[in-house]
């Protein structure tokens, strides 16, 4: 089956579940597609847990799901080393982040340390435990929540854990109509107990591999460049994205063009996916701040500004 078609099958599927948020679904797609790891920042209630666990049952993936706490520890989330007395021996007990899709639920509710505690497993694809490495399974995808961090009890995520994140975003309130739909599917039981997978590991391994493949001209690296560079020079910002910036804009393009069927990128794949990979990369200057000044407003203007390539 072409990948198209097996991205068409993935996304319905989910949306039996999701009503409305066509959008979101194809974001944590892209995100899925370019081998990162996802920020949704919303209040609770929206569907990001449902979201998280139809896309699970949609690839037939191993899934688990973390609450952050302000109790929790690293290695409630890493796992431990345990003595066995029967055998004289240690052995390492798993913690939740071995899986294929992980839902980390509220993740500035725990202290930076536990948050850091990520850090390795988002970017190595491994576990440090005394002295041992052990590999997280392929796929794997992070998907993290957080709450507006006007609410109690919250901490901000530190830079270098949301540089961690190729994308973030919010999936919003549905329409009255489309609030209505979820009231009539869920009228005798959830809807997530009516959908199977569609889509195995296997072929998601060869979905992130084509999406590798997608072929980028240098005009749009150039373009990638342009985009990136200018949030180094723009008054309003105090830091500017790293390269790291640059190469998941290029990445979540690739996904983006893959998505619609081409397997090349154009510059309106970037244009599009920029407001959503580089406002949280970005530290803005105390005074902008002081004028309610946002980061997705600063990239909104670059995105405007920068001229698009023919």
């Amino acid at each position: 089956m072409a990948g198209t078609e097996l991205i068409t099958k993935l996304i319905d599927n989910i949306e039996k579940v999701i009503v409305g948020k066509r959008d979101a679904i194809e974001l944590i797609l892209i995100g899925l597609l370019s081998k990162g790891h996802i920020l949704i920042e919303d209040v609770p209630g929206l569907g990001k847990t449902m979201l998280a666990r139809a896309l699970a049952k949609s690839v037939s993936a191993d899934f688990k799901r973390i609450q952050f706490t302000p109790d929790l520890l690293p290695s409630d989330i890493t796992g431990v080393t345990i003595y066995n007395q029967s055998t004289h021996q240690f052995k390492f007990s798993p913690g939740p982040i071995f899986a294929n899709i992980i839902l980390t639920d509220e993740i500035n509710r725990t202290t930076p340390r536990t948050q850091s505690g990520l850090l390795e497993c988002m970017q190595e694809h491994s576990v440090t435990v005394d002295g041992v490495t052990y590999p997280l399974s392929a796929p794997f995808f992070v998907m993290a929540t957080e709450n507006p961090i006007e609410y109690h009890g919250t901490y901000p995520l530190p830079e270098a854990q949301l540089d961690r994140f190729i994308m973030k975003f919010n999936i919003g309130y549905p329409s009255e109509k489309e609030e209505q739909d979820i009231l009539r599917n869920r009228m005798t039981k959830d809807p997530i107990e009516n959908i199977s997978s569609v889509v195995d590991i296997q072929e998601i391994l060869k979905l992130q591999e084509a999406v590798n493949n997608i072929h980028t001209e240098d005009v749009v690296l150039a373009y990638i460049a342009s985009l990136v560079a200018r949030t180094r020079k723009d008054p309003n910002i105090k830091l500017g994205s790293s390269p790291r910036g640059s190469l998941a804009l290029m990445q979540t393009a690739k996904a983006k063009a893959f998505l619609e069927g081409r397997d090349y990128v154009i510059p309106l794949d970037v244009k599009e996916m920029l407001t959503y990979v580089l406002p949280h990369r970005i530290m803005l200057d105390p005074n902008a701040l002081m004028r309610g000044v946002t980061a997705k407003e600063v990239i909104e203007q670059i995105n405007q500004s920068v001229p698009i390539p023919s």
